[in-house]
C-alpha cells in the first residue's frame, strides 16, 4: 500500500491521453513516485545540513535534482522566504498557494533609476618582464614597496615604523599556505646543518653530493635560497661559511632535476657579494678570501650559460655589475680581482677586449700605488695576475702569427701607451710577443 494516491497518478495518466489504467499499474507508479520523492528530500536535507540552515528551501531541491540528474524545476528559485497562503475548494479540500508581494507602484515609479552596471570586460597586464616589474597602474609603485620595508616584524618590533607605514594593526594573510611534509623539513634542516658542518667533511660531502643528485626537491627550491642569501648577509667575516653556501648555490644548479630558472633573480646577489664584496672574512684569510671569488666567479659562468636563453639580460646585468666595481676606485682590490675575473667568466675574451683593456693605461695608476704599499701589496699582486691572466685568453680567441720573436722598443712602449708601464713590463718579461700584437690590434 502506498502513502502517494493513487488517483493522483490517473489524473496525470489522463492528462497526457492515457484512459482505463490498470490498478496494479496505478499502485506500482504510486509506490515508484513515493520514492522518487523521498530520494530528492533526502539529497534536498544534505544540502540544507551542508549549508549550515534548519529550513529546506526550493534552493536544496533544485540541488538535489541536478545531483540526481534530474531537469530541476523552474520558476521557484528564490532567495527570499516564500509565504504560503491557504485557500478552500469545499470541505476538506485546502489549496495552498505562494503569496505573491504586493508592490506600491508609486513608490516603484517615483524610486530614482539604479546605477548603470559596468560591462563585463577582463584585462591582463604583465607582472614582470625579464625579472623587472613594470611601472603600470597595476603594480604596486616606489612608494608602496617603501611602505613594506617599513613594516615591523617580529614580537619586540617598533610600532612607529608600523604606524609610519600604514599598516598597524594589519594582518596580512597569504592566499595560498605553502605546506612542506614532516620528511622535506627533516630533509632541509638535515642538508643545511651538513654543509656548515667544520668537523666533518664526508658529512658535507654526502650533503653535497645529494643535493646535487637528489630529485623531487622542487618545493625546497625556494627555502634553500632564502637560506643561502640570509647566510651571506649574516656571514661576511666567515669565509667558510660563505664557501659552503657557494657549494649549495653550485649544487642547486647542477641538479638536472630542478627547475631553478625563477629563483635565478634572487639566487645572482648572493653570489656577486662573494665575487666583488668590499671584505670577505678578516685580515688573515686573504688566500681563502680569493680562493672564495675564483668559486663565485666560476659559478656565475655556469649560471651565465645555462640560464641565458630564459633571461636575455642576466650577462648584461652580470658584466655591468662587475665593470663597475673594477672602475671604482675606491673599492679594494679583492672586489677589483673578483670583477676581473667575473668579466672573463661571464663575457669571455670579448669583454676583455672590448671593456677591459681600454680602460687598463688608467687602472695602470691605481695599481702602481697598491704595489708600493706594503699592506695592499699582496692584494694588487693578486689583482695584476688576474689581469694578465685575462689577457692571455685573447690568444686562444684571435690566433695570431708574427714573424718576429723579441719585443722591441717601438712595441714595447706602444704596450705602454696601450695598457700601462706595470702590465706591459710583465708581458714583455713573459716574452709574450703574440699577445702584444694581439692588445694592440684590440
Amino acid at each position: 500500500m502506498s502513502v502517494w494516491n493513487p488517483d493522483n497518478i490517473r489524473d496525470v495518466a489522463e492528462s497526457v491521453g492515457i484512459l482505463n489504467l490498470n490498478n496494479d499499474v496505478t499502485e506500482n507508479l504510486a509506490r515508484d513516485v513515493e520514492y522518487r520523492v523521498a530520494q530528492v528530500l533526502e539529497e534536498a536535507l544534505k544540502c540544507m545540513r551542508h549549508c549550515k540552515r534548519t529550513v529546506l528551501t526550493t534552493q536544496d531541491i533544485a540541488l538535489a535534482l541536478r545531483n540526481l540528474d534530474v531537469e530541476p524545476l523552474y520558476g521557484y528559485d528564490s532567495t527570499r522566504p516564500l509565504k504560503f497562503g491557504e485557500a478552500s475548494l469545499g470541505p476538506g479540500q485546502p489549496l495552498f498557494y505562494v503569496e505573491d508581494e504586493e508592490v506600491d507602484f508609486e513608490k516603484l515609479i517615483n524610486a530614482p533609476l539604479p546605477k548603470v552596471p559596468r560591462e563585463v570586460s577582463f584585462t591582463a597586464h604583465w607582472l614582470a618582464v625579464e625579472g623587472v616589474q613594470p611601472s603600470i597602474p597595476q603594480n604596486p609603485t616606489a612608494a608602496d614597496s617603501r611602505n613594506l620595508e617599513l613594516i615591523s616584524k617580529g614580537p619586540n618590533a617598533n610600532s612607529t615604523l608600523a604606524a609610519i607605514s600604514g599598516t598597524g594593526d594589519v594582518a596580512v594573510k597569504p592566499l595560498v599556505k605553502h605546506v612542506l611534509s614532516r620528511e622535506l623539513q627533516l630533509y632541509f634542516e638535515k642538508v643545511c646543518s651538513a654543509f656548515l658542518n667544520e668537523t666533518s667533511e664526508d658529512y658535507r660531502t654526502s650533503g653535497y653530493s645529494s643535493l646535487r643528485e637528489d630529485p623531487g626537491l622542487h618545493q625546497l627550491v625556494p627555502y634553500f635560497v632564502q637560506f643561502i642569501a640570509e647566510k651571506v648577509t649574516h656571514s661576511l667575516k666567515n669565509v667558510f661559511v660563505l664557501t659552503q653556501v657557494m657549494h649549495m648555490a653550485e649544487a642547486l644548479v647542477q641538479n638536472k632535476s630542478l627547475y631553478v630558472d625563477p629563483y635565478i633573480a634572487s639566487l645572482v646577489p648572493s653570489i656577486l657579494t662573494c665575487l666583488i664584496g668590499r671584505q670577505l672574512g678578516g685580515p688573515a684569510d686573504l688566500a681563502e678570501s680569493f680562493a672564495l671569488r675564483d668559486m663565485a666567479a666560476s659559478l656565475l659562468s655556469l649560471i651565465a650559460k645555462k640560464y641565458s636563453h630564459s633571461s636575455h639580460m642576466l650577462k648584461p646585468r652580470l658584466v655591468r655589475s662587475c665593470l663597475k666595481t673594477f672602475l671604482d676606485p675606491s673599492k679594494p682590490f679583492g672586489a677589483h680581482y673578483g670583477a676581473v675575473i667575473g668579466l672573463q667568466s661571464v663575457g669571455g675574451s670579448e669583454v676583455i677586449r672590448v671593456l677591459v683593456i681600454p680602460n687598463l693605461h688608467e687602472y695602470t695608476k691605481l695599481l702602481g700605488d697598491g704595489l708600493d704599499d706594503a699592506a695592499r701589496r699582496p692584494a694588487a699582486e693578486r689583482v695584476l695576475g688576474a689581469l694578465v691572466a685575462v689577457l692571455g685568453s685573447l690568444r686562444s680567441s684571435q690566433p695570431f702569427l708574427t714573424n718576429g720573436h723579441t719585443v722591441t722598443d717601438d712595441l714595447r712602449s706602444r704596450l705602454v701607451d696601450k695598457v700601462g708601464d706595470i702590465i706591459a713590463s710583465r708581458i714583455v718579461e713573459a716574452g709574450e710577443v703574440q699577445l702584444a700584437h694581439i692588445i694592440l690590434e684590440s
